[in-house]
């Protein structure tokens, strides 16, 4: 089991930055390719962005490219979502989930998922 704790969420006006952190425990965090994804009122849950085991690979949605970075400090057990230029369709949950393998955006491959985050961006 690998349990999951995102942190770092909050309100930000439009244009603003935020970064949130997924922190592991349980198994040993370098096995896992991570992944962040969203859910916003009255909406599936969406792809974010991907980062590989040892984090030399990475992938984004399109809508985020450009302003998010993902990035993980397995020294720490910790995987990292900046957010730059936050727009109000930002706004959702955000999810941290584990994959054993690295499979990018497809959802049904993660494992173990956080509880979320709230980001909320005010235009």
């Amino acid at each position: 089991q690998v349990q999951l704790v995102e942190s770092g969420g909050g309100l930000v006006q439009a244009g603003g930055s935020l970064r949130l952190s997924c922190a592991a425990s349980g198994r040993t965090f370098s096995n896992y390719a991570m992944g962040w994804f969203r859910q916003a009122p009255g909406k599936r849950r969406e792809f974010v962005a991907a980062i590989s085991r040892s984090g030399g690979s990475t992938s984004y949605a399109d809508s985020v490219k450009g302003r998010f970075t993902i990035s993980r400090d397995n020294a720490k057990n910790t995987m990292y979502l900046q957010m730059n230029s936050l727009k109000p369709e930002d706004t959702a949950v955000y999810y941290c989930a584990a994959d054993h393998a690295y499979t990018g955006g497809r959802e049904s491959a993660y494992d173990y998922w956080g509880h979320g985050t709230q980001v909320t961006v005010s235009s």
